[in-house]
């Protein structure tokens, strides 16, 4: 072992363990299908990690110590990556997006200053503008890479704000969505000074959707109680459901308004790769800003989310910086510092300075899979959602309660005439089927009722293996209804 100061480890060692971890990522990889879903840990190992004391001394063994965090990875966690995880959406990284992150750590890849990074900087602009062409955005879009859908939604909201109320007015700002928007975009407006009064969830269509006409009311009335309304906040594929928003008529009406649309695509916008998910999304190029996650349906790991603008010099007026002292100098050579005016330089457009090197994963990927590669990939999931509302609508006992979009269906199970089955047996076939290990789908709530939902955006999915989920599913639904009205018969007072 090194020194007690030294944070070194011999070479040897080094590569040894750096073979057992490309061993066990490329054993979960290709080995996980066959495996369960995830697991839960026990007891025992969960009072253990809770209780584990600080090691004051170096490992004898750090081959044992990879060991134990490998059996604690593999077994105690839920896998997103899992071909049979359909709930919430699933995360199917690539092996290339893994391999991408472990470069850009082991060459501790400066990404906030241009001086320090110039290929870095180089590669994520290139990385954006392949991104924002696949999407179908116009020429000029630009933004940057982030941790997720979360921060993407609040950089461009906070862009949003300041291009549109120019500083001014914060506390009367107001700001637009449906009831089916990710919870994130409220939190990014409770941050940014809006708080939940000044938010309006308006509820959505009978297509999940937000509707205009409601929406121009709403501006109507607040403007006339003396509100400044600022932003929309349009979906493209609600997690629910799939759902898009009328970006088209959304956006006439913000242009009109002088309001800024900003699109959480963070799961769908990735449909616009193929021309059956781009005619889906028409509108998206309308947008004044767009939040995408490659980490999602562009098959990255995490964290890679993107948020992009149509006019990325909002970036630089909103987060840009004064140069400080020991910036403002400069080279050994002699050669002035870079003009922060001139090109991009990515310490400018966000909140964030020291980054992850997060474009890598995604051009590595790209240039290795090929752009055809992913189209593929995501037509693969749009189709498969389509065969599976099939199935469903032909399975008996089941039926499609909203229809596939962008990868996403809800079912339900048809209970008996005259049954009046509680909504709890939906969740509670969800945990059975949790519970059972095979596979994992979440229930979510359509016009008032509980629902099963499932997300096929992973390739690996096998379709077979769906259909399987969806007759275990109704298996376990009709028992816990059938249990329900047991319960209920004998109850006092209950049915005869």
């Amino acid at each position: 072992m090194a020194p007690e100061h030294e944070l070194r480890l011999p070479e040897e060692t080094m590569r040894a363990l750096g073979h057992r971890v490309i061993d066990a990522i490329v054993d979960h990889l290709t080995g996980m299908a066959a495996g369960p879903v995830g697991g839960r840990p026990t007891e025992e190992v969960m009072a253990r990690l809770a209780s584990e004391p600080l090691p004051r001394a170096g490992a004898a063994d750090p081959g044992k110590v990879l060991d134990e965090v490998h059996e604690l990875l593999r077994t105690g966690n839920t896998h997103p990556d899992h071909p049979r995880f359909l709930a919430f959406v699933p995360g199917p990284g690539t092996y290339t997006g893994v391999l991408a992150a472990a470069l850009a750590a082991g060459f501790a890849v400066p990404t906030g200053w241009r001086l320090t990074g110039p290929v870095s900087t180089a590669v994520e602009l290139t990385t954006i503008r392949w991104l924002a062409g696949l999407l179908g955005l116009p020429e000029g879009t630009g933004g940057l890479f982030v941790s997720g859908g979360s921060t993407a939604n609040l950089t461009a909201l906070t862009v949003a704000r300041e291009e549109v109320l120019k500083g001014e007015g914060t506390h009367l700002g107001t700001a637009y969505c449906s009831d089916q928007t990710h919870f994130s975009v409220e939190r990014a407006l409770r941050v940014l000074g809006i708080g939940a009064d000044r938010v309006r969830r308006l509820p959505a269509d009978t297509g999940q959707r937000l509707a205009p006409g409601p929406l121009a009311a709403r501006v109507e009335e607040d403007r006339r109680a003396g509100l400044l309304p600022f932003a929309v906040i349009a979906n493209a594929g609600t997690v629910g459901t799939g759902a898009v928003d009328p970006l088209p008529e959304l956006a006439a009406f913000c242009r009109a308004e002088g309001l800024w649309l900003h699109v959480d695509g963070a799961f769908g916008a990735a449909a616009a790769l193929v021309e059956e998910g781009r005619a889906a999304l028409a509108g998206l190029p309308l947008a004044d800003s767009l939040s995408v996650d490659p980490h999602k349906w562009l098959f990255q790991p995490a964290e890679l989310g993107c948020v992009l603008l149509r006019s990325p010099a909002g970036l630089r007026r909103t987060f840009g910086v004064s140069m400080p002292s020991y910036l403002a100098g400069a080279h050994a050579s002699g050669d002035p510092l870079p003009d922060p005016d001139e090109g991009v330089d990515f310490m400018h457009h966000g909140i964030q300075q020291t980054r992850e090197f997060r474009a890598l994963k995604l051009w590595l990927s790209l240039k290795v899979f090929g752009a055809d590669a992913f189209g593929g990939a995501v037509a693969h999931g749009i189709d498969t959602a389509r065969r599976l509302g099939r199935f469903i609508d032909s399975h008996p006992g089941t039926e499609l309660v909203t229809p596939p979009s962008l990868a996403v269906l809800t079912f339900r199970c048809v209970p008996v005439v005259g049954e009046d089955v509680p909504d709890e047996c939906v969740d509670r076939a969800c945990l059975d089927l949790m519970a059972e290990g095979d596979a994992l789908v979440m229930p979510t709530t359509v016009a008032g009722r509980r629902v099963f939902r499932i997300c096929t955006i992973n390739p690996r999915t096998d379709f077979t293996e769906l259909c399987e989920v969806v007759v275990r599913l109704h298996e376990l639904w009709s028992a816990r209804a059938e249990a329900a009205g047991d319960a209920t018969a004998r109850t006092p007072g209950g049915p005869a």
